[in-house]
């Protein structure tokens, strides 16, 4: 796939673009770290399961003292042929989750991980949270678009082919490049004909693609910037780490860093992390890096 690019073009500068945190304006056009709480006792990562409140509550401390912006509660584990739960069962693990983490740190941004309506219109009217972070882009609940534009929150959307149970089977493409991108311009007008505002792009690493196609996208990053909306980068110990590397997840922290690093430089400004530390300061290298570009 071949994309015309400015030829001369050395140094991104991103223009502002801020999202509404309920009433609070955040600046998603610099780079901002989400670290991630899975109330799961499957995600694909063992060390970010967290089941008792102790382990949430302590989990929530760690995320933000260590210098995320974002925390982002999940309850239902999207890895490749991941045991399907209710909504019942999710919102069973959310709703305490979410009680602790807006208790202890009531100026805690969250972001809730669904991709069910009715599990979002609660998380967000009942405990507080912020963003709703859709792996599935409305593909799995029709209601979704609907209620987000209702809750007036910003809304991450995803590219997946497929489900998180059906997803990595047997991934395959026509156009892949041009595919995801057509499959992002539909999803952005469908929602800004519903009135949402803020709208990030996630554009899916490890959902529904092989280990080239999650390369390729990686390497096309820059690209997105052509919808002038926010992109994150859900990068953080996945299978295009360990099975290029030959690593297990518990292993997969250096090659995480480096994709990072890349991710920034290709223009992403949200990481989404379970090392919030480590992405902290690969941020700071990356800052320092662009201020001295400018000088």
């Amino acid at each position: 796939m071949y994309i015309c690019r400015n030829a001369t073009r050395k140094v991104m500068i991103h223009s502002p673009y801020f999202i509404n945190i309920n009433g609070r304006l955040m600046d998603v056009s610099v780079p901002q770290v989400m670290g991630i709480l899975n109330v799961t006792p499957d995600s694909f990562y063992a060390g970010s399961r967290k089941q008792t409140l102790e382990e949430i509550a302590s989990r929530a401390r760690q995320i933000l003292e260590e210098g995320a912006t974002l925390i982002d509660v999940g309850a239902y584990s999207s890895r490749p042929g991941a045991e399907h739960i209710t909504p019942d069962q999710e919102m069973a693990r959310l709703a305490p989750a979410l009680e602790v983490i807006r208790t202890n740190h009531p100026d805690a941004v969250i972001s809730v991980d669904t991709f069910r309506a009715g599990v979002a219109c609660r998380c967000v009217r009942e405990y507080g949270a912020h963003i709703v972070n859709d792996i599935a882009a409305g593909e799995m609940d029709e209601k979704m678009f609907d209620v987000v534009a209702e809750l007036n929150v910003p809304y991450i959307i995803m590219h997946m082919q497929g489900t998180p149970q059906t997803m990595q089977q047997a991934p395959s493409y026509e156009n892949f490049m041009k595919e995801v991108f057509l499959y992002f311009a539909g999803k952005i007008d469908q929602l800004r004909s519903r009135g949402v505002k803020d709208i990030i792009l996630d554009p899916g690493f490890g959902f529904g693609k092989t280990l080239d196609h999650n390369y390729e996208l990686l390497n096309w990053l820059q690209e997105f910037s052509v919808f002038e909306l926010p992109v994150l980068a859900g990068v953080s110990r996945k299978s295009m780490i360990t099975r290029l590397l030959g690593v297990t997840p518990d292993e997969a922290l250096n090659g995480t860093s480096a994709l990072h690093m890349v991710a920034l430089e290709k223009e992403a400004t949200l990481l989404r992390v379970h090392d919030v530390k480590e992405a902290v300061e690969v941020v700071k290298i990356y800052n320092k890096l662009k201020s001295a570009t400018h000088k």
